[in-house]
């Protein structure tokens, strides 16, 4: 997760036939689509559970809305489900027990709902049978996570700081300088900790953790003892110690099958030196190279992908947001990580934040009511809602375009931004052999001021091979087509 203070950088209502009319285009642009260029198989979209899930996590309708497709009412506006299929359990940090006359030192900043209780309180004992683990812990977001299972989510656990106890000043928001803070003899007690709740959930939740990944953005120094969550600055030569002691942890406990994850850096830059700052036999530990989007339309993007693909990992985007409500940033930076970074998953941060700008709904940090609806969930919708897992992303001409293809149902999704001016914006979809010849559903939403949210109109026709559509200055629009041959 970003820390707040140092970011770098409809309802489906359908509508009487009329095309979008929003203003003259004023200039055109022509996106070549290319079912030839594959940059893999969709794994899916996603979010952090924590601190939303510590909040709302026992709430059906937010299940609902975020993890499933269905239509969900929400404050008497029936809104379009998002249908995630990743949820991310951050395993915490925190307990408020005394051991040998230690206890956890707290920040001054960090709000209640952002400490996640952890479950191995006590370091005197190991076994988890044992009354130095607490399972009843942390009840609300394990809710969010079985619940988020059963709609047929996969799931990652991650942490975003050791035990309190694990760390040199027993702070789990930081250091005081913002350095190291994991004590050197709790390298594998750490993995232990990741390895023992990866077994717990497989053995009394229902729930298999595909991957874990023991950092998030650890190389920042950011994470400071006044800090306002929970976080741990972790140097690579630590994480490769972490590493070695995490696969060594899972496969004692008959997790072999259990990939591991690393290292969630905050930018695609500082991802590849992290990257390759590993020797071969780390590297040879990390199934999947997870990245956070926080470096915005900026960084080589292009670079880390090439260099994770090229080392066979699967790339994710794990974590990305932003301060703009409207959901046009997301959307341009959506685009531009389908064209040039190639992950494979994208999952943003806090689909519920107390930060409006950040969230897809607000929620109150102090009374913890859930509050207004952002036009980023529509425009998230516009993506989640058509590229759906099993899709091959293919190649669109564009960093302001996406296409996506499921061979089996001969659909074709494509989704476009229009981040500037009015203009009309055409697909060549000329090396397709089959495509569809009557109408073709589209949905649209205006990031700016009123007007479409995620709204359906089936209206748009081809010219030819050429579907053109005028965009409105910010809008964003999908377009399905059935009974699309290669």
């Amino acid at each position: 997760m970003i820390n707040r203070r140092t970011v770098l950088f409809t309802a489906a209502a359908a509508a009487a036939g009329s095309a979008l009319r929003v203003g003259t285009a004023q200039a055109a642009t022509t996106v070549p689509v290319d079912p030839g260029a594959d940059h893999g198989r969709w794994e899916g979209w996603g979010t952090s559970l924590a601190w939303w899930a510590n909040v709302f996590g026992d709430r059906e309708d937010f299940a609902d809305l975020w993890f499933t497709t269905k239509s969900v009412n929400y404050r008497g506006v029936a809104l379009p489900g998002l249908g995630l299929n990743i949820a991310r359990y951050n395993l915490g940090a925190c307990s408020w027990n005394t051991v040998d006359g230690a206890k956890m030192a707290v920040s001054p900043n960090i709000p209640r709902f952002k400490q996640i209780e952890g479950f191995w309180q006590d370091w005197r004992n190991e076994d988890p049978a044992s009354s130095a683990w607490k399972w009843s812990a942390d009840a609300k977001q394990r809710a969010a996570l079985v619940m988020a299972t059963q709609r047929g989510a996969v799931s990652e656990l991650f942490a975003n700081s050791p035990m309190w106890w694990m760390c040199a000043n027993h702070n789990p928001s930081g250091s005081a300088g913002g350095g190291n803070n994991l004590q050197s003899w709790n390298h594998r007690q750490h993995a232990a900790h990741l390895a023992e709740v990866a077994r717990r959930a497989r053995d009394s939740w229902g729930v298999r953790f595909a991957t874990v990944e023991p950092f998030n953005e650890p190389s920042s120094d950011w994470w400071k003892a006044d800090g306002k969550q929970e976080g741990c600055h972790i140097d690579a030569t630590t994480q490769r110690s972490v590493l070695r002691h995490l696969r060594a942890e899972l496969d004692r406990r008959g997790l072999s099958a259990t990939r591991i994850a690393a290292s969630d850096e905050t930018s695609y830059d500082l991802a590849r030196t992290t990257w390759n700052s590993f020797d071969a036999a780390t590297k040879a530990l990390v199934d999947q190279v997870n990245v956070h989007g926080y470096q915005g339309a900026g960084g080589r993007r292009d670079l880390l992908g090439r260099e994770v693909r090229a080392a066979g990992k699967v790339l994710w985007n794990s974590e990305s947001g932003e301060r703009d409500g409207t959901g046009l940033t997301m959307a341009r930076n959506l685009c531009l990580d389908f064209r040039h970074l190639h992950p494979t998953a994208w999952c943003y941060w806090q689909v519920m934040d107390p930060t409006p700008d950040w969230a897809l709904i607000a929620y109150d940090p102090n009374t913890l009511q859930p509050g207004a609806v952002q036009t980023k969930l529509y425009v998230l919708a516009q993506f989640t809602r058509h590229i759906r897992p099993g899709m091959r992303i293919i190649g669109a001409a564009a960093d302001n375009a996406v296409a996506a293809y499921d061979p089996a149902a001969r659909r074709l999704v494509l989704v476009a931004v229009n981040p500037g001016a009015a203009q009309t914006i055409t697909f060549d979809l000329s090396r397709f052999r089959t495509l569809p010849t009557g109408t073709i559903p589209r949905w649209s939403t205006q990031t700016s001021g009123g007007g479409d949210k995620y709204t359906h109109r089936t209206d748009a026709r081809l010219d030819g091979k050429l579907l053109r559509s005028a965009f409105a200055a910010g809008a964003v629009q999908t377009f399905q087509l059935d009974g699309v041959v290669v």
